[in-house]
């Protein structure tokens, strides 16, 4: 039968392609191998729900171990991969035990961005990223607690909204201009800004931090105009990393994370890589290789790369798709802006926008949407369909809610 299938990362991806693998037939063995104690769970909820919901949290599972023992997949938890024998197509264990395999797949996913004067403050400064993140911090939070969240990304807002939505007070500081600056139009992120305000969180933004301290009470940030924060405890939020040292101790290609084709092939022939931690040709936008850290990318590409790891030759080529909840608005962006050269602004009630990008060839290549609970779900869904398409809209059309997007889709 073979060595059979071998998966590093019993995350989102890892989980969707060893369930993938069976659903397209493959009857050798699978391994699942998760450095966590938990099944497979989902990353988005850490920062939401597992934080704000009455009941005590628990992992929202890809799938339980029942389901993947009746599949017949050897899920493996708590295990940690330390090294690849390439030539032996082996697999060594931080156990010191050893799995063969016949085809593998990287999906190690990515790791919280450290800031060294936050380690060296204390137990006091903490990531998250971990289920076990999420309930040690969901532990500390409630009324008349401050918490000092450094980073106005997704996951700094995110958490931000959810320590007010326990009572807690939150400080959010971001050393850029503004919050959300990779990816995320001003135009939304000053929505995202006011909902806080509303809210009641505070907001620093153009100032970055000079020093970290621990104290007997909690934690001093000082900034780097002088200014001293206080806070009960802090959670640094200032991004991931792909986690690429396996590959690259191995030899594989890295780029931005481990560089694989469009089949999610890595420079190993027998070794794929998905998720997080890899970097990818994304065709519809020109082969520019991009590198996601998203759900969605993680389930579309884990089902690829069982595909592809099963002799399939088509390349991947999914539109991205992104998405916050914060407080009672949702934001949503499918595609990529970066290039475009025209932005067109569709109103739909209630404060709801959306943004249409388009490039100088008129082509649509992004759109961003907010508003209140699923108000522009449907239009993100249609325009994501356009965008896969290659459609030039006509900006009129786009700018005019009266024009329905699922007629440009027949034009």
């Amino acid at each position: 039968m073979g060595a059979g299938m071998v998966i590093v990362g019993a995350g989102e991806c890892g989980a969707r392609a060893a369930l993938a693998l069976r659903e397209h037939g493959y009857v050798g063995p699978v391994t699942l191998l998760g450095a966590e104690s938990h099944a497979p769970y989902e990353r988005p909820p850490l920062s939401k729900d597992a934080i704000t919901d009455e009941d005590e949290p628990q992992p929202k599972h890809v799938a339980l171990a029942e389901r993947f023992a009746e599949q017949r997949i050897d899920l493996l938890t708590a295990r940690h991969a330390i090294a690849i024998d390439r030539e032996a197509q082996v697999l060594r264990l931080s156990d010191g035990s050893a799995i063969a395999y016949d085809k593998l797949l990287l999906a190690t996913g990515a790791m919280a961005r450290r800031l060294p004067m936050a380690e060296a403050a204390g137990e006091r400064c903490l990531t998250l990223r971990t289920f076990d993140d999420a309930v040690r911090i969901r532990g500390l939070l409630g009324p008349g607690v401050r918490v000092a969240i450094v980073g106005g990304g997704f996951i700094g807002l995110e958490l931000a909204a959810s320590a007010r939505a326990r009572g807690a007070e939150a400080v959010i500081i971001e050393a850029q201009p503004r919050v959300l600056m990779r990816g995320v139009p001003e135009a939304l992120a000053a929505v995202i800004v006011d909902r806080h305000g509303e809210a009641g969180a505070e907001l620093i933004c153009g100032q970055g931090i000079s020093s970290i301290a621990e104290e007997t009470a909690g934690v001093v940030i000082e900034l780097e105009g002088g200014r001293r924060i206080e806070a009960d405890f802090a959670v640094i939020g200032i991004g991931a990393q792909p986690a690429t040292q396996l590959a690259a101790e191995a030899g594989l290609e890295i780029d931005n994370g481990i560089a694989v084709d469009g089949l999610l092939r890595t420079s190993d022939e027998n070794i794929f890589a998905a998720g997080d931690c890899c970097s990818f040709p994304l065709e519809i936008y020109g082969g520019r290789r991009v590198r996601l850290e998203s759900w969605r990318n993680a389930q579309d590409q884990g089902e690829h790369a069982a595909r592809s790891m099963l002799g399939g030759t088509e390349p991947f080529g999914v539109v991205p798709w992104f998405w916050s909840d914060q407080y009672d608005l949702t934001l949503q962006i499918a595609g990529l802006a970066e290039g475009a050269t025209e932005v067109v602004r569709r109103d739909l009630g209630d404060g709801a926008f959306i943004l249409f990008h388009l490039a100088d060839d008129g082509r649509l290549i992004a759109a961003s949407g907010i508003g209140r609970g699923n108000a522009v779900a449907r239009d993100i869904r249609l325009a994501e369909m356009l965008i896969a398409r290659g459609v030039k809209p006509d900006p009129a059309d786009l700018a005019s809610a009266n024009v329905k997007l699922k007629g440009l889709l027949k034009a």
